[in-house]
């Protein structure tokens, strides 16, 4: 059995690398144009298999070549694909990943099927025998769903809602989990006044989600400034590590593959955020949002 379930988007990805970002009625070059697999879910899956961590993805694709793809590629790395739903009422999910010279990006996505899993696409049994579920940008239901059947069999849930935290109906997911990756954006989205502070003093001022958020552990990646950890009065702050970013598609999802594998293994907040902040490092420094992670390079980083 897989010691983490990943639970959220699994796509195809479509990365064009441009001169640079063009402004309103302007034109840039194309550079290169590069299709992978890509999603936050799956995304965190490779990472979380690269550090030696057996672990599942609970997700959806189209019955198409795109699917096929992103699905042969995970499975290729060692990801367990058993729980990835075919659907053949609809495409794969397309990203369309624009990065410009500085390593800046925007996306364009497309619809699609990545989610129409729910959450009695994962047996019970499976998420029982797993140490850890992290879930992803998905259907608000399902995510409240999946986090509920979590904590009834006590395994532990982070969530990584992404940019659209405070506009899907996360309130009761967030209720349920123990850990939340957010970044500077999403932070002030959730909390308002309160992404200054520690979040238990001041009572919520981002609102619903704000509230939702009071009791757990807030985990806020500042980029190429570092990270934190807000864990009640507690706060544990890591400055990150100097690159030279090329690409950084991805980078949230390798820190936070960083962040799970460090925890299961007892380590300190400290030491799992100097873990994470090398993950995600690692990631913005080279093209693509999947980085090859192992302990070899990490260990290399963490060292200098």
């Amino acid at each position: 059995m897989s010691r983490v379930i990943c639970a959220g988007h699994l796509n195809w990805d479509v990365t064009l690398r441009v001169d640079a970002l063009p402004e309103p009625d302007g034109e840039a070059t194309v550079e290169s144009h590069v299709g992978a697999g890509g999603g936050s879910a799956a995304n965190v899956a490779s990472g979380l298999v690269g550090l030696d961590v057996p672990t599942s993805l609970l997700g959806s694709v189209g019955t198409d070549e795109h699917g096929r793809a992103a699905v042969a590629e995970l499975a290729s790395k060692g990801v367990d694909c058993q729980y990835v739903v075919d659907v053949d009422h609809g495409p794969t999910t397309v990203k369309y990943i624009v990065v410009d010279a500085s390593g800046d990006v925007f996306v364009l996505g497309s619809p699609g099927v990545n989610e129409s899993f729910e959450a009695d696409d994962l047996p019970a049994d499976a998420l029982a025998a797993a140490d850890h579920l992290h879930l992803t940008s998905q259907s608000p239901a399902t995510a409240a769903a999946l986090a509920r059947l979590a904590s009834e069999v006590g395994t532990t849930v982070s969530f990584d809602p992404g940019r659209r935290i405070g506009d899907r109906g996360y309130t009761d997911a967030l209720r349920l989990v123990d850990f939340v990756f957010l970044n500077d954006r999403e932070a002030a989205t959730a909390l308002g006044e309160a992404a200054e502070h520690n979040h238990s003093d001041t009572g919520g001022n981002g609102g619903a989600v704000g509230d939702a958020l009071d009791e757990t552990t807030l985990v806020i990646k500042h980029g190429p400034k570092g990270a934190e950890v807000r864990d009640g009065d507690e706060r544990h702050v890591h400055p990150g590590y100097p690159v030279d970013a090329v690409d950084t598609t991805g980078a949230g999802d390798a820190f936070a593959a960083g962040f799970i594998a460090a925890r299961l293994e007892d380590r300190t907040y400290e030491r799992a955020l100097a873990i994470a902040n090398a993950c995600g490092a690692l990631t913005a420094a080279e093209p693509g949002a999947r980085t090859q992670l192992n302990w070899r390079r990490l260990d290399d980083l963490l060292e200098r």
